[in-house]
């Protein structure tokens, strides 16, 4: 699936949630989806929990 037909579906699932339940379930929704989506990343390995602590822990920088 491309960004564009993710980035759709994502847009009428948020519009969708807006219209039937209102805005604080649309933004319910949108935070749910995002921890949904960093959880997938985690799993996949292409983010590292481990460096990515260190990042807010302050011990590494990007620089």
């Amino acid at each position: 699936m491309s960004s564009a037909t993710t980035g759709a579906a994502v847009g009428a699932v948020l519009g969708l949630t807006w219209i039937i339940f209102g805005f604080w379930a649309a933004v319910l929704i949108a935070v749910l989806m995002l921890i949904g989506a960093t959880v997938g990343r985690v799993i996949d390995g292409r983010i590292d929990v481990r460096a990515l602590a260190d990042v807010f822990r302050g011990r590494r920088s990007s620089l």
